[in-house]
């Protein structure tokens, strides 16, 4: 899927009327199939870039284009298909405490069934087999029927990751998805998710706080502050000197370790990770 912001500005959902907009005047152009992560330190305004991207809200001012298609001017059946083509993944994934992890996987199937079918597989899991190689893919194979809330805070966020795999979507939009990951497992998620997105042809945007598994893994870096782009470059060609202008005031991001994933809820929380 190709994404296009014009002059786009946007604020946090959460944002109080009158508050300065977290995105102001953004313009980026993602090629179908491309993949990017976004740094930036903490407020520059990258979660509200992605559920911008997510059609979770609407652009304030300027542009946004999916696939040429601007999705606040479609008909709200044409809009909640577009939807149907995106993957948004939180940083807390919404997974239900109680259910069991291949139902929490096929989920990431939701907008590709029928009502009836969304329903039965609630109960009665349609494809084992691809749950399981979605997990396997992530080194979670021997989870598939333990209970989410029997997982540790690491297995959680690659569940989540796991149900892109299964996602119909053209466009995986994920929020720093390795808060609770050590580095080998970070590198190795990253890895797979990347490789995943080409088998597939999906476009990846992923927002990351760790800069080095960015400039890694990733063939182009977007470093965001105070919700505008600072550059928009190679990975080769992001040097000490711009992420230390990027980060000015906020170094200790640079080295210190991700924020920690929060505990779950124990009430259940919403399945679907995809904008409706």
């Amino acid at each position: 899927m190709k994404v296009a912001l014009q002059a786009a500005t946007a604020r946090h959902p959460a944002a109080r009327a009158g508050t300065t907009p977290a995105l102001r005047g953004l313009d980026l152009q993602v090629a179908a199939g491309e993949q990017l992560a976004v740094i930036g330190p903490s407020g520059a305004g990258k979660t509200t870039l992605l559920q911008l991207l997510a059609c979770a809200l609407p652009p304030g001012a300027g542009v946004l284009e999916l696939d040429g298609q601007a999705p606040w001017q479609l008909p709200r059946a044409e809009l909640q298909r577009l939807r149907g083509r995106l993957f948004l993944a939180p940083q807390v994934p919404p997974l239900p405490p109680r259910q069991r992890v291949v139902t929490a996987v096929l989920a990431g199937r939701l907008p590709a069934m029928g009502t009836w079918q969304s329903l039965r597989s609630l109960f009665y899991p349609v494809d084992i087999p691809a749950a399981f190689e979605a997990l396997d893919r992530f080194d979670l194979a021997d989870k598939l029927f333990e209970r989410v809330d029997r997982l540790s805070g690491g297995e959680r966020q690659r569940v989540g990751l796991a149900r892109a795999l299964l996602s119909p979507a053209s466009l995986w939009l994920i929020d720093e998805p390795l808060s609770a990951l050590d580095p080998t497992r970070a590198s190795q998620a990253v890895d797979t998710l990347l490789t995943a997105a080409r088998e597939r042809g999906a476009t990846l945007v992923a927002t990351l706080h760790q800069v080095d598994v960015a400039l890694a893994h990733f063939p182009r870096i977007v470093g965001l502050r105070d919700g505008a782009i600072a550059f928009d470059l190679p990975a080769a060609q992001v040097g000490r000197e711009r992420l230390a202008a990027l980060y000015a005031q906020h170094e200790h991001e640079l080295t210190a370790p991700a924020p920690e994933l929060p505990e779950p809820a124990l009430a259940p929380q919403p399945v679907v990770m995809h904008c409706r």
